[in-house]
């Protein structure tokens, strides 16, 4: 489980920190499927996405999870920086630092992500034809979540107020030294809006799974690219590949993952709805990431 830093060739100048996972046997001079691991938002790769790389890795499969630029380990300023369009791009980033492996198949990568890491991983995959399948867990649509509500209940142009919030976090942020932040998670268990969401707070800030280099939250300017971006964008023309979208039968995010399905070009996609689950015990909750793990691994495996 080596730790391994490679340039992001981006245009961005950030070093990205990753973990490789390799499965049981491993022998460095065959070729393996390998797939990318794309934390949500706010986490960092020590979290839900290093179980997942973790698991997968289990059932034959290279995986690697990594920290976002501007986040975790990952160099960049400003820190914190959650620019979907740069998180897109940075799926991309991990793919050319594998293709330099010898040990991984140029021609069978695929990703996947959770939260919206799963959402960053379908825009990438639209992107990035080298991505061969796609994989998601409790996926969000970032820019459909803040512009439309976590239940899908405010129409795009009454969050035009946020659009306004970042533009004037942008102004501040150019007038004094410290930036301007949001909570992608609740902060303090008071402020979360639904026994859903409490759990976001009790995941990053309790020892259910908080970590350092996760603080839970965003820099404000950060809006200006979130709410006009769509992670699903084009996935009518160009998202061909093979998916499968795991989402908690009682998750209140689960929209997002039936509204990708139902745009997307492929023509093998599949829901696996795990019951009793919401959205956030898919990251961690034993039984509940072991279903999901039993139906990607071997659709990775059958698919790359």
């Amino acid at each position: 489980m080596p730790n391994v830093t490679f340039k992001n060739l981006n245009g961005q100048g950030v070093t990205l920190a990753a973990v490789i996972h390799f499965p049981a046997g491993f022998d460095e001079r065959k070729k393996y499927a390998a797939v990318v691991v794309s934390h949500p938002g706010g986490g960092v790769k020590e979290q839900t996405a290093g179980l997942y790389a973790r698991k997968l890795a289990e059932h034959g499969l290279v995986t690697i999870a990594y920290d976002a630029s501007y986040q975790g380990e990952s160099t960049g300023l400003p820190r914190q920086l959650e620019n979907p369009h740069i998180r897109t791009e940075d799926v991309s980033a991990v793919i050319d630092y594998l293709t330099t492996l010898p040990c991984v198949d140029p021609d069978r990568i695929g990703a996947m992500g959770i939260c919206a890491g799963a959402g960053y991983s379908a825009n990438a995959a639209i992107n990035d034809r080298r991505i061969k399948a796609l994989g998601m867990v409790s996926a969000v649509n970032i820019g459909q979540m803040f512009r439309n509500g976590w239940d899908n209940n405010v129409k795009d142009a009454d969050a035009v107020g946020y659009i306004d919030f970042g533009s004037n976090a942008r102004t501040a942020d150019a007038n004094k030294s410290e930036l301007a932040t949001l909570p992608l998670a609740p902060m303090k268990e008071e402020d979360a809006p639904n026994a859903e969401l409490r759990e976001a707070w009790e995941y990053y800030h309790t020892p259910r799974c908080e970590h350092p280099n996760a603080p839970g939250f965003m820099t404000a300017r950060s809006l200006t690219q979130i709410i006009t971006y769509d992670a699903y964008h084009k996935a009518e023309a160009f998202l061909t590949q093979p998916i499968l979208a795991v989402a908690g039968s009682v998750a209140g995010s689960k929209w997002m993952s039936d509204d990708l399905l139902a745009r997307a070009a492929s023509q093998d996609k599949t829901l696996h709805v795990v019951e009793g689950a919401n959205h956030m015990s898919l990251y961690d909750v034993p039984q509940y990431v072991d279903e999901a793990v039993s139906q990607l691994a071997p659709f990775f495996n059958a698919k790359l």
